[in-house]
């Protein structure tokens, strides 16, 4: 499919079922200027093809089809309006809004049911014939691929523009960009941190919605595709696509794998009253979900104006060529899919063995990928948290939730946030699934920064121009006594200690940690909680000030960071339980009370009590690693007294929250003895055997 060039020439093909001619429109070498209309053939399953002798790789072109337009009957076709192809892997310039990219009159009454007959050809990005890599050039691709088991994968989510636009170390031209982020002294800093691999917001060619350009604002997430194939065009230096790839290859040297997230359940050309700029105009009624009441409007499970209809097999199709392309051609080693919901959903709805999943499955490239679901969407049914096939992980928010709840003190909570830290056993186990199924954070893109976690009680997203109507409602946060900033040290060195407290928790829980970038420096975008349409400060990292102010928080990160890689016991591959025999060698998790004698179910279910011990243990023979977690988030102090465990001198405390690096020199504690945990802390102690 697409554009693909050999030594003589171009072969072109497209998916149309209800078009009733399609035209290949090549332009001369700036783009403007239309040189030629070619008639495609129809061949079998409504594939329109030509081969077109002498054209080569850097040719500009595009499409028209024509058909019937009835949007009533979900038919859209408008040969005025040039049409990118979906396969396009490079195109020629940035897109801007026109009125001759819509195929309706916009001064029309009737609206979208009228007819525009201007042509959007002027405006349009044109497609690029490109070069397609040779199998021995994919297989030294795929070769130096790091290959991080999820055990000890460590994900750090970040965008390409933000994490590098303020780092004056690096080049200006390369600030922002893919190169920006494979810089040296990008990659320095992720490895100094301990994180594994890189998850990029949204890097596939995508668009600012209309109604934010006419604001001053864009889509800074990116969560708006134009094309599933060609990288984003403001992330690129000189404008080469190989640029991706290049940052890709640099990364992998320094052991850091690439996860992207991608769009696959919407495109950028929006409901009824969107433009016409590709899909909409090629075969609305196969590309869309489209209300069985009337074709004229879109399924909109997405919240974003339609809804891509990947069940279909040439939608589908298109989807796993796009995903093998990054993994294979431009050497991505996962991908984190939004609204994964949506990909499992068919006519009956959500299903853990619909066909794109067990697409996915078989497929011998996909298939050793990293695949991560964000499981949910506003559609039917469509929260799935637990519900995804056994390769998956998922988007934990209940983890999320109850770490913030718990840390802020709410009442009851303590038997959910167990089960939250130990993995979450009781969603993903029963399938047979371990503890990577769970993809753990704190804060994520989407929702407060931890810096805003503990500093605000309600959104402050005025700045969206959105009169703070939008963003989440119910954010589990706390001011712990003032809104927003503030110069009170009181306030502050608690806010401090909470962060710390939430990051502890990420790090040394079972499953998959996910930080959100910035967090490790108390990185601020001043209460907004939906910061998708700010290309700004607000969302870019300020390696200025950050480092400087936070530098005991980002040491404190780095620690929990490699206390987690120390122990395999916060890595285990399968869950821990406590076993009905204990043999030679054998592992086990149990809770203690602040008495040290187990938790009883009233301990459990003391409404006000948010203190528990976790116990972890790993016994090879006469080898014995015996770890203790100790959680109090009451807002006084407590007095813990440390469990009894045969053949234990003393013990070891290796990470405590109420120091602001995490180390503590304070010295080893006797088996059986009472210690102070200072209200709001966290506390990791290993024993040492005689």
């Amino acid at each position: 499919m697409g554009a693909v060039p050999d030594e003589n020439g171009v072969n072109f093909a497209l998916f149309s079922e209800h078009a009733e001619k399609v035209e290949l429109c090549l332009f001369d070498d700036i783009g403007q200027k239309e040189l030629h209309r070619i008639p495609l053939h129809r061949g079998e399953n409504h594939i329109w093809h030509t081969y077109v002798r002498g054209l080569s790789v850097g040719s500009k072109y595009g499409y028209r089809c024509y058909g019937k337009f009835l949007p009533e009957h979900g038919q859209r076709f408008n040969s005025a309006k040039l049409l990118i192809d979906p396969y396009a892997r490079d195109l020629d310039r940035s897109f801007n809004w026109d009125k001759s990219l819509f195929a309706y009159d916009l001064k029309n009454m009737q609206k979208d049911l009228s007819f525009d007959e201007k042509d959007s050809a002027a405006v349009v990005p044109k497609s690029i014939v490109t070069a397609r890599k040779s199998p021995a050039e994919i297989e030294t691709i795929q070769s130096r691929k790091p290959n991080v088991s999820w055990s000890d994968t460590i994900v750090y989510e970040t965008h390409v523009r933000g994490f590098s636009q303020l780092n004056l170390e690096i080049p200006s031209t390369e600030r922002g960009t893919f190169l920006g982020l494979a810089h040296p002294s990008s990659i320095d800093y992720l490895k100094s941190l301990g994180v594994t691999a890189i998850e990029l917001l949204p890097v596939h060619n995508f668009i600012d919605e209309e109604f934010l350009v006419r604001q001053g604002l864009s889509n800074y997430w990116g969560y708006n595709t134009l094309n599933f194939f060609t990288p984003h065009h403001s992330y690129l230096c000189c404008g080469e696509p190989e640029e991706f790839l290049s940052m890709v290859e640099t990364l992998h040297e320094a052991g850091l794998e690439v996860i992207l997230d991608v769009v696959y359940n919407h495109t950028a050309e929006s409901n009824q009253y969107g433009p016409t700029m590709s899909f909409r105009g090629i075969d609305n009624l196969n590309y869309y979900r489209l209300e069985s009441s009337s074709n004229r409007y879109y399924v909109n499970d997405t919240g974003c104006g339609n809804t891509f209809k990947v069940d279909h097999p040439r939608v589908m199709q298109l989807v796993l060529d796009s995903l093998r392309f990054w993994a294979g051609e431009m050497g991505v080693d996962g991908f984190r899919f939004d609204l994964a919901s949506i990909l499992g959903r068919d006519k009956t709805g959500f299903n853990q063995r619909s066909a794109f999943f067990q697409a996915v499955a078989q497929d011998p490239l996909l298939s050793t990928c990293k695949l991560i679901a964000e499981p949910w969407d506003i559609g039917p049914g469509g929260y799935q948290l637990g519900g995804y096939p056994g390769e998956w992980s998922e988007w934990n928010d209940k983890y999320r939730d109850i770490c913030r709840r718990f840390w802020r003190g709410d009442n009851g909570v303590l038997p959910e946030f167990a089960r939250r830290i130990h993995g979450s056993s009781d969603l993903f186990e029963h399938s047979g699934r371990g503890p990577r199924a769970s993809t753990n954070f704190i804060a994520s893109h989407d929702g407060f920064t931890l810096a805003d976690v503990v500093a605000y009680r309600e959104r402050n997203n005025l700045a969206n121009k959105e009169n703070n109507k939008d963003g989440h409602h119910s954010n589990f946060s706390d001011n712990y006594g003032v809104e927003g900033a503030t110069y009170d040290k009181d306030i502050l060195a608690v806010r401090q200690k909470q962060q710390r407290n939430l990051l502890a928790t990420l790090f040394l829980s079972q499953g998959v940690p996910m930080l959100l970038a910035g967090d490790e420096l108390g990185r601020s975008q001043n209460g907004n909680n939906n910061a998708y349409c700010q290309d700004n400060e607000i969302n870019w990292l300020d390696w200025n000030m950050l480092p400087k102010a936070n530098a005991d928080l980002l040491a404190f990160t780095k620690n929990v960071i490699a206390l987690r890689k120390s122990y395999d016991l916060f890595i285990s591959e399968e869950y821990i339980h406590k076993p009905e025999k204990l043999d030679k060698e054998h592992r086990c998790v149990s809770w203690v009370a602040a008495s040290g004698e187990a938790m009883t179910d009233k301990d459990w279910h003391h409404s006000d009590k948010n203190v528990v011990g976790w116990v972890l243990q790993h016994v090879n023979g006469d080898e014995k690693t015996f770890l203790l977690v100790i959680f109090n988030a009451h807002a006084e102090d407590i007095k813990f007294t440390l469990p009894k465990e045969d053949g234990v001198s003393d013990w070891a405390v290796l990470l405590d929250t109420t120091n602001v690096t995490g180390l503590t020199d304070c010295e080893a504690v006797k088996p059986a003895a009472s210690i102070r945990i200072e209200a709001r802390s966290m506390r990791v102690l290993a024993a040492n055997y005689n």
